[in-house]
């Protein structure tokens, strides 16, 4: 597979997609390097966060290749729920266990920047633990820069962790 010559596809999630979904953010929890979660969730639990999006404005978006082959998926959160902040979004990039290591983080926030003003975005925020420095690195490699340092928030496996924000206008 060359990916420089691969199309992704972006499509709104379904909630049939839901279990996908799932089944690739669960297969990041035992690294400890890109969730607060410590167990696997459940489809269920992810109901009420799957309904928080839209198509217009917050989308989760399933990524595939045109043949279909499913790469990962990508979320825009709301920051804060207040209306000042509706501009302000949180994204979230999750690659398949067998997609990983590609080159495909890079293309999907690519994409995200490109269409954010389209879905009234103007500020990106990513939340990205300290110790996870090949996402710290992906994202600065597109503009982003520190804008927030939580030191020590966070225990996994008794480990402190930090957490870091990144942000960027677009």
């Amino acid at each position: 597979m060359n990916i420089q010559k691969d199309i992704l596809v972006y499509r709104d999630a379904q909630l049939v997609d839901l279990p996908t979904i799932v089944s690739i953010y669960n297969s990041t929890v035992a690294s400890r390097m890109v969730t607060a979660d410590t167990e696997a969730v459940t489809v269920e639990s992810r109901l009420p966060w799957f309904n928080q999006h839209n198509p217009l404005t917050r989308p989760l978006w399933m990524v595939e290749t045109t043949g279909g082959e499913t790469i990962g998926w990508l979320s825009f959160q709301s920051f804060y729920g207040r209306p000042a902040y509706d501009g302000t979004v949180e994204i979230s990039i999750y690659i398949d266990e067998s997609q990983r290591k590609k080159g495909y983080g890079k293309m999907i926030l690519r994409e995200a920047i490109k269409r954010a003003p389209d879905l009234q975005v103007s500020t990106i925020l990513a939340f990205i633990f300290a110790h996870n420095i090949p996402s710290i690195r992906l994202f600065e490699k597109e503009d982003f820069r520190e804008w927030g340092n939580f030191p020590d928030i966070a225990v996994l496996d008794g480990i402190q962790r930090s957490l870091v924000i990144l942000g960027r206008k677009v």
